[in-house]
């Protein structure tokens, strides 16, 4: 019993961004505050992308590029096969889902890849760590251009991004210019940037508080709660299991189909079936700026504790199976 609670308990940053979600709800910034908040999160933001740009080891990326079959599977998985699968849960929009929360769910469906837990997973199993390296990375930063337009593509000028050139200069200016900004100036600040690695580690956690706590403020304010009915809240969370229970078999059986080794098909599980609350959240905040930020980004917190547990219990179990 012991042993499953402590798979199942939330971990400390979940547990934080509920805490942060019942701050905002209780306590909303509002007026001049609000404004102040806003661009305080967005200079985070951009500290947060200059500190992944150089974290980056360049022989990384380098390196695990000649694997191009393997990196072709997982951006496959990543921004085709899940967007298709979110079409799926079409029906439930404004019968279950709000529309507001059904575009949470599509934009879900278009982020890209996590690159911490996708590695962390992969090396936990015993697999292809330099391949998921590259590949999650590679993820991370296409993502800033193929998560608006895949986006516009699925939910049209409804989904709230009227105009995807102009949200992808947004988030180029917001996030892709301090990352690149970050890894060109790695080779003077990387020895600083290896120490610091608790401190960054809260930077990243603090950073999406940050937005999170500004975006359900903003939407409380709003009306989210009192627009949002409990069977849609619920409903959420069982789309975003059923949508992982789908999908890591899925990406499992396209793996062997495709005769990867043992090593590689768990760089394609990880990697393929994860999807990034750290870039999604920035993203969001550029994309909806205005809209209904609250509610679109609430799938992708109830997705990203459900990918954490089950991702956990199959890394144990390819790990077991190791030779």
């Amino acid at each position: 019993m012991t042993r499953w609670w402590s798979r199942l308990r939330p971990d400390n940053f979940t547990l934080a961004l509920l805490c942060t979600v019942g701050l905002a709800s209780l306590l909303p910034m509002k007026g001049a505050a609000a404004i102040v908040l806003d661009d305080v999160t967005t200079v985070a933001i951009a500290a947060l992308f200059f500190l992944h740009g150089a974290r980056l080891p360049r022989e990384s990326i380098i390196g695990g590029m000649l694997h191009w079959r393997l990196h072709l599977t997982i951006l496959a998985c990543t921004f085709l096969l899940f967007p298709l699968l979110g079409l799926l849960f079409k029906p439930l929009s404004g019968w279950l889902l709000t529309p507001e929360l059904y575009l949470g769910v599509l934009f879900l469906c278009t982020l890209p890849s996590t690159v911490q837990s996708s590695i962390a997973f992969t090396s936990m199993a015993r697999g292809n760590v330099p391949a998921a390296v590259c590949s999650a990375s590679l993820s991370s930063i296409l993502g800033v251009f193929l998560t608006p337009l895949l986006l516009t593509a699925l939910a049209g000028t409804s989904g709230g991004v009227h105009d995807p050139l102009h949200a992808i200069g947004g988030i180029m200016l917001q996030l892709l210019v301090p990352f690149v900004a970050g890894h060109l100036l790695r080779p003077w600040i990387a020895g600083w940037v290896e120490k610091q690695r608790a401190l960054l580690r809260y930077t990243d956690q603090g950073t999406i508080l940050l937005v999170v706590y500004s975006a359900f403020g903003e939407a409380v304010t709003e009306g989210l709660w009192s627009k949002t009915p409990l069977l849609s809240l619920l409903a959420v969370a069982v789309v975003a299991a059923v949508l992982l229970g789908i999908a890591m078999p899925l990406i499992t059986f396209i793996a062997r189909r495709l005769r990867f080794n043992r090593e590689d098909e768990i760089a394609i599980v990880f990697c393929g079936s994860k999807k990034s609350l750290a870039t999604g959240v920035p993203i969001a905040k550029v994309l909806f700026a205005g809209g209904s930020l609250g509610a679109i980004v609430l799938p992708v917190m109830i997705y990203h504790q459900i990918q954490l547990i089950v991702c956990g219990v199959i890394a144990q179990r390819y790990a077991r199976r190791a030779p």
